[in-house]
């Protein structure tokens, strides 16, 4: 059957531009905020009306693929046990002057996603992309494959399916998937990369990523 419903945790500036794109692309979305269903469709309405406002606790049950897009420092108050069997991709950074300092992601040679994964069930499948780019770019940005100039995004993983599903939805809202390697490699795409906010086609982001590699401790 493939991946047709995307589930987005976050209605904010991320979450509802990748909702807008993955509309344009054919997908069926569903999104959940921390509040309850009534009060959350009162803005999703407005902002993204062809989406689905759910119940953060149904959210994964009816989705292919769930994307976290709140701030880092909220994602233990969402309903993680439920992700047990998905795909799940992580679009989010540690920014301390947003999120507060943050012990568990300070440590420079850990990943931010290796982190989320640890507190998320054994069985779930998380995937890394869509946080190197601004919220502001994936609208303005996103092209149909084989344009000319098309951005790629890095999308980093453990398994191999999920990171497959995952590529296939990055490619099909706009943008070329460029795989950059397992969960421990996805440092590369975090703040403080050469990746991080460059706008590059797949050639451009092959470059840098070796530069990106020297970079990341």
């Amino acid at each position: 059957m493939g991946v047709r419903t995307i589930g987005i945790f976050g209605a904010g500036k991320s979450g509802t531009a990748i909702a807008r794109v993955a509309i344009r692309a054919g997908y069926d979305v569903r999104i959940a905020t921390s509040g309850p269903a009534e009060r959350s469709g009162l803005i999703t309405r407005v902002m993204i009306p062809e989406a689905t406002t759910v119940d953060a606790a149904g959210l994964a049950a009816g989705s292919d693929l769930v994307v976290i897009a709140v701030p880092l420092r909220r994602y233990r108050n969402l309903p993680l046990a439920g992700l047990a069997g998905r795909t799940v991709i992580d679009v989010m950074n540690y920014w301390r002057p947003i999120d507060g300092l943050l012990p568990e992601f300070e440590a420079a040679d850990r990943p931010s996603s290796e982190v989320v994964r640890s507190h998320l069930p054994s069985t779930a499948r998380l995937v890394k992309t869509l946080n190197h780019i601004g919220y502001h770019e994936i609208e303005d940005l996103a092209r149909p494959a084989g344009a000319p100039g098309r951005i790629a995004l890095g999308v980093a993983g453990d398994d191999p399916p999920a990171v497959a599903d995952v590529a296939a939805f990055v490619d099909r809202i706009g943008f070329t998937p460029a795989i950059v390697g397992g969960l421990a490699d996805s440092a590369v795409l975090q703040p403080g990369s050469p990746l991080f906010g460059a706008d590059l086609t797949e050639p451009g982001l092959r470059r840098e990523l070796c530069a990106a590699r020297s970079a990341v401790p």
